[in-house]
């Protein structure tokens, strides 16, 4: 298929997609978009809750198989819009809308691509193509459910907006619990065990520590305190501090030894993680992908932000259309011809690294 008219129908799409309400664990409208699309190709595809899937039309068990994966579940506008978010309008070249830039835009342009290479007959790669839902809150309902019950994959690439850059690793994200405790009393009396005097200490621990391992690429563990709470009445010392800990981990370490570390070494009476199931992820500098990407001009980078990667076991690579700092952000836009280009980009990228050159 003539790759102007898939870039022309892929943001026909986009803008359906942006007219369409799809907040995480309400994607089912922009679901059936999805499906629609595919069979518009009359290609057969697979929905599990609101995640819909397929494979190219000649899947070999006995090749490797490549995801093509993006979400298509949004946050919810900010009070700041001064935009309809719903409207897809196009003004200077900027398509504006809720999801435009995350992930909308990487989502049609990996479907187009998928799309192209469909019928591609002697590919060296499979190619799995995955809309998915619950990104932004890390759902159980997303790509996390339908991992069993897709073919096994080797590699992937997950569409977030990088500007079309290569971010060959991610930081995964460890939340912690954390609790001083001291010996309530009121305030009146005397107290050398004051829960809010202890935590003082605490916090200069947590702002002072550093983990031993530095990624080439994604540089220190990033180590936040983002709560705090204590006390309720003017007149009574609490009896403990409760904190909230966001923990960005680099590629040195996995989510359970960050737990363990802090456990041993944190000066709190307690201190339990929430989940360890997303843990960083990575793909080799001298896998194909990547070298492709070189080739095409493409710069390699670590990204600090997550995403589904944080649910893969294989190698993954960050890679799309849009600015990752237009996320969230009101009146969200993504550029047109960002999408025109990610496309095109996608197909270069693929027929370097998995479409066998004809002689």
């Amino acid at each position: 298929m003539e790759i102007p008219k898939l870039q022309k129908e892929a943001i026909a799409l986009l803008k359906d997609l942006i007219k369409t309400q799809s907040f995480s664990g309400e994607e089912d409208q922009t679901a059936i978009l999805l499906e629609n699309w595919l069979k518009q190709y009359e290609i057969p595809f697979n929905r599990h809750l609101n995640n819909v899937w397929a494979v190219n039309k000649h899947f070999d068990e006995t090749k490797p198989t490549l995801l093509l994966n993006s979400h298509h579940d949004t946050v919810k506008p900010n009070s700041a819009y001064t935009k309809d978010p719903f409207e897809a309008t196009v003004e200077n070249g900027k398509l504006f809308g809720l999801g435009s830039n995350d992930a909308g835009g990487c989502l049609v342009s990996l479907l187009a691509t998928f799309i192209y290479f469909y019928k591609a007959e002697n590919l060296k790669f499979n190619l799995l193509f995955a809309g998915t839902a619950e990104e932004e809150i890390n759902g159980k309902n997303g790509i996390a459910c339908l991992l069993p019950l897709i073919p096994k994959i080797d590699v992937a690439i997950v569409g977030e907006p990088t500007l079309m850059q290569m971010a060959t690793a991610e930081k995964g994200l460890v939340v912690f619990d954390a609790v001083v405790k001291g010996t309530p009393s009121h305030a009146a009396h005397p107290n050398d065990n004051n829960s809010i005097y202890k935590t003082a200490k605490v916090l200069e621990w947590f702002e002072r520590y550093k983990f031993d391992k530095v990624s080439d690429i994604l540089g220190d563990v990033k180590l936040t305190i983002t709560q705090i709470k204590a006390g309720s009445q003017h007149n009574v010392v609490p009896a403990q501090v409760d904190l909230v800990i966001d923990v960005r981990v680099n590629d040195c370490y996995s989510n359970a030894e960050i737990e363990e570390i802090l456990k041993e070494n944190a000066p709190v009476d307690e201190i339990k993680a929430r989940s360890l199931r997303l843990n960083s992820s990575s793909i080799p500098e001298d896998h194909e992908l990547v070298q492709a990407g070189i080739s095409l001009g493409m710069k390699t980078y670590g990204s600090p932000t997550l995403s589904d990667q944080a649910m893969l076991n294989c190698p993954s690579l960050k890679l799309g259309p849009g600015d990752s700092t237009r996320s969230h952000s009101a009146d969200e836009f993504i550029y047109v011809m960002e999408v025109e280009e990610g496309i095109e980009m996608y197909i270069k990228l693929l027929e370097k690294a998995i479409k066998i050159q004809e002689h």
